[in-house]
């Protein structure tokens, strides 16, 4: 370029000054307006309670009880006796760090509900780490794939809007169409435990290397913060996480051979599952209801039952995973004796005492109290919601 510049090189100068303060204007205009969407979607308004109070989130109540209903369930903490106790037959949930008894999440975007986050069909903020993008020009699944695929050992699951009032449409490879709006939605607990702070700082750091090539205006949440939401979140969980067992010991030297135990419990209606025990499904939903699993703490596979024999077998209803848990237990006790009965087994529990209908109808009522821990938690037995926390 020749000095001084000819009018013409002055002006592509000067035009191009321009471009790049539009484009940097453009950028902050959007990332404000995402920001503040997002502020008054998800996050409630600030508290008159002082600053240095840090309030940790449990999950919402789906409504309060009745004045004259019997003590709920309360989380370990909180001063109200509770009516809660674990059954007598449980098989114990892993020990969780302690920490303060939670409080009250802010609402989420018009609150979750079983016909809305509940049942998974948008963003959960209440169980989820929720990253947003708002692309410059609307773009397909195949425009953030490599966000789509990402593995960060928690559930990832993502959901765009073809227009700003759209409802919320879950993201696939395969998914057609192209979307002004993405959220890219991390678990925050499972039975595997806590989202861990190197877990969300990943999250947050693919999101943030995605952001530049869609290009896309971005809105995190505090990475501390969620850090404590997630554990807040599984010390929840785990107060209310009960599995039931019912026992079935077999008596004599060599217990019962694998193959007779297959053809009965396949007759009865069980599957053997790739995870080496059997499940009873339902036949409409395909929801695992109860599993039987080995005494021996030994998985069943097509090998070991041909080859092997055990002296016992047990009936295990996962609380929080099936829709119904009361009549699920129903269900599993007349199992329980029907293939007792066919094995030649006696219903026992851990002490190895026979079992009578008065200590099944006290299990049976721990049951019931369980699902009522979980629906106060705002956790419906069953529900998605349900399956994702209580999933490994």
């Amino acid at each position: 370029m020749t000095w001084p510049p000819s009018p013409l090189q002055l002006g592509a100068i000067v035009a191009g000054v321009l471009v790049v303060v539009a484009v940097i204007v453009y950028n902050w205009w959007v990332e404000r307006r995402v920001r503040r969407r997002i502020e008054t979607a998800f996050r409630k308004p600030a508290a008159s309670a002082s600053a240095e109070v840090r309030v940790e989130p449990t999950l919402n109540r789906a409504s309060e009880p009745p004045a004259d209903a019997a003590p709920a369930y309360r989380p370990a903490g909180q001063p109200e006796a509770s009516s809660f106790t674990p059954p007598m037959e449980v098989i114990g949930h892993d020990d969780v760090p302690a920490g303060p008894a939670p409080a009250t999440l802010p609402p989420a975007i018009g609150r979750a509900t079983d016909s809305d986050a509940g049942t998974q069909r948008r963003p959960d903020p209440e169980i989820e780490c929720i990253v947003t993008l708002q692309p410059a020009k609307p773009v397909g699944v195949g425009a953030f794939a490599a966000g789509l695929h990402a593995r960060l050992g928690k559930r990832l699951r993502w959901f765009g809007r073809t227009a700003p009032d759209a409802p919320w449409q879950t993201l696939a490879t395969d998914t057609r169409g192209e979307f002004i709006e993405l959220a890219a939605c991390l678990l925050l607990a499972d039975r595997n435990g806590a989202a861990s702070r190197a877990q969300l700082d990943t999250f947050v750091r693919v999101m943030g290397d995605l952001a530049p090539h869609l290009p896309a205006a971005m809105s995190v949440p505090d990475v501390q913060a969620e850090t404590d939401r997630a554990e807040a979140l599984d010390r929840l969980c785990a107060d209310v996480d009960v599995q039931v067992g019912l026992t079935i010991l077999i008596g004599g030297d060599g217990g019962v051979p694998g193959t007779k135990l297959r053809g009965v419990a396949e007759a009865a209606g069980f599957r053997l599952s790739a995870g080496g025990r059997f499940e009873w499904t339902q036949d409409d939903t395909g929801a695992v209801l109860y599993t039987l699993q080995n005494l021996r703490n030994e998985p069943f596979t097509v090998d070991s039952l041909r080859l092997s024999s055990t002296n016992g077998v047990v009936f295990v209803l996962d609380v929080p995973r099936v829709g119904d848990p009361p009549r699920a237990f129903d269900q599993m006790k007349l199992a329980a004796r029907r293939l007792g009965v066919n094995l030649g087994g006696e219903l026992v529990d851990d002490n190895r005492r026979p079992l009578d209908e008065a200590a099944l109808a006290n299990i049976r009522k721990q049951v019931e109290s369980a699902a009522g821990a979980l629906r106060e938690s705002g956790i419906e037995p069953g529900s998605p919601r349900a399956l994702a926390l209580f999933g490994a």
